[in-house]
């Protein structure tokens, strides 16, 4: 399992969430991150969400 993290801003820059959580692969990490986003109403509002290694899975400005 690898160690992923979800981030969501307002416009303004201010943090709403920040999120870790594990999944297989980063497929799966894409799948988890994007059902967190919808399931809090946060799908619209600044976001990404970074494998360990840093690479953007997800990404909104």
């Amino acid at each position: 399992m690898r160690t992923y993290k979800l981030t969501a801003y307002e416009p303004t820059g201010k943090l709403i969430t920040e999120e870790t959580f594990t999944a297989e692969s980063d497929d799966a990490a894409k799948v988890q991150g994007q059902a967190m986003l919808e399931e809090k109403d946060l799908i619209e509002k600044t976001h990404r969400l970074a494998s360990p290694a840093g690479k953007l899975l997800l990404f909104h400005s």
